[in-house]
Formats: structure tokens, sequence, C-alpha cells
């Protein structure tokens, strides 16, 4: 008797595990469907699968003792609960991909905004006049002040006494200064590591150290304070650095 039992219980359980693997396979058939349409079953395949739906239920049905519609709806209880894990698992990695996805767009946005905000820097002469003494950095040069060679780090731009020198672009007056060699001096720093460097001055009362300049604005007048070219022409000693190197100044200001 004990045997004829353990018998239908190993039959109701193997009818229902048949009952589930079909409907598994029918929602795992749906779920990766490209379009998520269901999938039609053909005349035969349709009938065949609904057969041996209905031939396990019926049997797990006079195994269990329930009614058919019972075990059916205890079928029907598996495949949603299935079917809710697979839904809720793909809802979880759209979510995901789609908040990768924003996090790039606005890296990339962030990227353009500082690539537009940022400006050419062309720099304007501080004083109209004709380049006396060049830029000699990498060779030699001869001063009449100090009568010898030497290299000259700027360009030496002709101008009367008490000409107006103004900023060749707009910045922050980083320091007012008595140099040794070149005499009164304002150095301005500008974006992308520039600075320009205005010597020889006579006055440089028009700006104070920290003040912020605008391309053009006066900050002193040409003088003859430069005890290394006191020998030369009345000029205004113009440099540019980058990055606090020399550069030629004709590079930026002549082009």
């Amino acid at each position: 008797m004990r045997e004829s039992k353990n018998k239908s219980k190993s039959i109701i359980y193997v009818s229902i595990l048949a009952a589930l693997l079909i409907g598994i396979s029918l929602i795992s058939i749906l779920f990766f469907n490209k379009k998520d349409e269901p999938i039609e079953l053909k005349g035969s395949e349709l009938a065949r699968t609904n057969e041996v739906i209905e031939e396990n239920t019926t049997e797990a049905s006079s195994q269990s003792g329930k009614t058919v519609n019972e075990v059916k709806e205890e079928n029907k209880i598996a495949v949603n609960t299935e079917k809710e894990i697979n839904k809720n698992t793909t809802s979880s990695n759209t979510t995901k991909k789609s908040t990768t996805t924003n996090n790039t767009k606005k890296t990339e946005t962030s990227k353009v905004t500082k690539k537009e905000e940022k400006k050419e820097i062309k720099f304007e002469e501080p004083v109209k006049g004709e380049i006396i003494k060049e830029y000699a950095k990498d060779n030699l040069i001869y001063s009449n002040t100090l009568n010898e060679w030497t290299t000259h780090l700027g360009i030496d731009i002709k101008a009367d006494k008490t000409t107006v020198v103004k900023s060749a672009y707009e910045g922050t007056v980083e320091s007012i200064k008595n140099d040794p060699r070149y005499g009164l001096t304002v150095i301005i720093e500008h974006d992308d590591g520039f600075k320009t460097v205005y010597s020889n001055l006579l006055t440089s009362e028009f700006v104070v150290e920290g003040e912020k300049v605008k391309t053009g604005q006066t900050i002193g007048t040409v003088g003859n304070t430069a005890t290394f070219e006191s020998k030369d022409e009345s000029h205004l000693h113009f440099e540019i650095l980058k990055d606090n190197e020399q550069v030629d100044p004709k590079l930026y200001v002549y082009k």
C-alpha cells in the first residue's frame, strides 16, 4: 500500500514538473523574441501543446485529489511568477543601461561646452612703433649700453617718452616693480599660461597689483629707466612668456 502511495505522489510531482517546464519554455521563447511579440503555434503544434498540458493537468488532478481547475490555477501561478522575475530582470538591466547612457552624454556635453568656452588669445601692440631690437634667445645681439654681445628676451619698440603703453590683452596685474636691468616694469597674467612684461616705463600709476585690466587699457608711459638699455633710443621693452618661458612676441603680436 505504501509503495502505491509513493508511486502516486511521484506521478503527481512528475506531471506538475512537466507542466511547469512546458510553461517556462513558452515564456522563454516569448521573452527572447526580438519584438516581444507572442509566437503563434501552427495547427498541429498548438493542438499537441494544449493536449500535453491538458493530459498532465488531468493526471495531476486525479492523483492529487484536486480538481482540474485547481491544478491549472497552480500552474498558472507558477508561470506568472517566472514571468514576473524575468520582467523585473529586464527592467533593471534597461534602467542601468539608460543611466550609463545619460551619464556618458552629460560628460560629452560638458567637454564640448568647455571647449566652446575657451577663447583664442590674440595680443595687440602695446605701443605703435618700429622694432629697433629683435628677440634673441638662442643667438646674441650687440648691446650699445653694455658694449658686448648678449641675449635679448623681448623686443624693443621705438616710442617717444610719455607715450601711452596699453595692455596687449585682458588679464590681471601680477606685479609692478623696479627691475635692476629693465627698470620700472609691469607684469600682467593672462589665460592659458601667458604673461606679458612691459619694461623701461616712466610711470605706472594707472594700475595697481591685483587689478583686472582689459585689452587696450592704459597701464603706463614710456620712459628710460632700463639701465641695461639706457644708451638705446627711447622705447618700450616688451616680453611675452608662455608657461614662464620667454617666447618671441612677434609670433603672437605681429602675425
